[in-house]
């Protein structure tokens, strides 16, 4: 044919090639681009996967082959010796029962008659001869082609080749299985990907639209918290109607975040409120035994020693110090419940000194070991309602543990975070099951639950029975001033 002929053919051919791509519109072209792809891909990944399996479960078995063939040479020298063909026979069932992909296992003697092998039909005419090992040799191996798949024949000499060969036959047929299997997989992997290609390709030509464009920058301008931004609607179709109620979302989503801000804020005064209430209350009933009550025992306490100077009857007087020995042991418990009520460190030196001084008086109290650590609160004060929560949640959680845990250690760990403080309190006590906290018996707990819910925090409990507790407590910094009065300025 005429060279000029020739060309002019092909570049008609390419011409109409190129017509009736171009008259296919744009969502088919990507879809085609994407799927031939992702086609290629998973079936070249498949070939190179495939390949590389079929290789690497080949060496694998010509390993396995070959340690299991020196291990019944080694373990068969004694019995070849011994000529002990029964015991022979037992090692050579037991090595086929323990690796089931071993297709057969026999012993040679130096003259070349099969002693032991475990083919019970008969041993194979032409095997024999198929593969064989001079003294000098570590091992060799054979890859048999038989009408049951590749087989690795593996024989190794025992005693040097003095009492014979041994040598096992492992058979490939789990390598075809694997091979099959993970092919198949990865076929199935590439129809997935494609038809999740062909997914993402038909969701892009929608997005390369200008009213979608627009409305994906005005999305990611609301998920960043910027709800004044609207979009103007260029046409009176679906996607009009689409960014009208796209700003209606914005204006609703505005509104809302200033109602949740407000609300966070009235929430935050109210919790305030009640934290302030209660230990208002506990300075009261605190001042109350200290003022009133351990005023009166004090006063009790004077007027038995007064009876006691007034009287020299030994019966008397003995009796007067047991009862001044009660008043003043009462009178030490008053001023320690008072403590606990309401430590007046707590508002004078802060959380840490408090927890350190209420943290010794529970080690003297109870002997029980305990550690105290306080990353980032050694010279910094808290907010006095996030303070005083976490130091009643230690209180409780202490108490719980002196009652309740029978532990010898325990460990408290308090730690100032950017955003948040968090609370570890451990002990090696005798634990429980989470899942079987009744309100009845564990109100330490749910009190603790309680406060930490009060916050806006959350607690976790981690215990096995027999293995100690740990409580996870989180609380969230509250939010300055400042940063409030801005996210309101934003909002509007």
């Amino acid at each position: 044919m005429n060279p000029t002929v020739l060309r002019h053919y092909a570049t008609d051919v390419i011409d109409a090639i190129w017509h009736v791509i171009g008259a296919v519109n744009i969502r088919a072209k990507i879809l085609g681009i994407v799927l031939g792809l992702v086609t290629l891909m998973g079936i070249v990944v498949t070939i190179e996967v495939r390949l590389l399996l079929e290789h690497t479960l080949t060496n694998q078995a010509y390993e396995r082959s070959t340690a299991i063939a020196r291990d019944v040479a080694a373990r068969a020298t004694d019995l070849v010796l011994m000529r002990d063909y029964y015991g022979l026979f037992r090692l050579l069932r037991d090595t086929q029962v323990n690796n089931p992909d071993l297709r057969y296992a026999f012993v040679m003697d130096s003259e070349g008659t099969i002693i032991a092998h475990t083919f019970g039909a008969g041993f194979p005419p032409n095997l024999r001869d198929a593969n064989t090992v001079t003294a000098n040799e570590h091992h060799r191996s054979v890859l048999l082609t038989t009408d049951e798949g590749e087989i690795w024949d593996t024989a190794v000499p025992i005693f040097d080749g003095r009492a014979g060969i041994a040598r096992v036959g492992l058979s490939l047929v789990t390598r075809e299985q694997t091979v099959a299997a993970m092919t198949g997989q990865l076929l199935l992997t590439t129809m997935m990907v494609a038809a999740v290609g062909i997914t993402a390709a038909a969701l892009l030509t929608w997005i390369l639209t200008r009213p979608i464009l627009q409305l994906v920058e005005l999305t990611q301008a609301v998920a960043r918290g910027d709800f004044n931004r609207r979009a103007s609607r260029w046409a009176n179709d679906e996607l009009g109607a689409l960014i009208e109620a796209f700003n209606a979302m914005s204006e609703a989503l505005a509104q809302a975040a200033q109602e949740r801000t407000e609300r966070e804020q009235m929430q935050t005064q109210f919790v305030a409120q009640v934290i302030a209430a209660q230990e208002e209350e506990r300075k009261r009933i605190a001042r109350e035994l200290h003022d009133s009550t351990g005023q009166a025992l004090t006063s009790l306490l004077i007027g038995l020693r007064s009876l006691a100077e007034r009287h020299h009857s030994p019966d008397i007087n003995r009796q007067i110090n047991d009862l001044r020995g009660i008043v003043g042991q009462v009178l030490k418990d008053l001023h320690g419940l008072a403590r606990q009520l309401r430590p007046s460190v707590l508002d004078d030196l802060g959380l840490a000194a408090a927890l350190q001084r209420y943290i010794a008086e529970c080690r003297a109290r109870s002997g029980l070991i305990i550690d105290l650590t306080l990353p980032g609160l050694a010279d910094s004060r808290l907010d006095p309602v996030l303070e005083t929560a976490l130091y009643r949640i230690v209180q409780e959680a202490l108490t719980n543990v002196i009652r309740h845990a029978n532990a010898t250690t325990a460990s408290v760990v308090i730690e100032r975070q950017s955003d948040q403080v968090r609370a570890i309190i451990e002990d090696d006590g005798c634990g429980f099951d989470p899942n079987r906290v009744s309100g009845d018996g564990h109100l330490g707990l749910q009190g603790i639950r309680e406060r930490a819910a009060l916050l806006n925090g959350r607690l976790i409990i981690e215990s096995t029975p027999g293995h100690g507790t740990t409580l996870y407590i989180e609380l969230p910094l509250p939010v300055a001033k400042e940063e409030v009065d801005e996210h309101h300025s934003v909002g509007r």
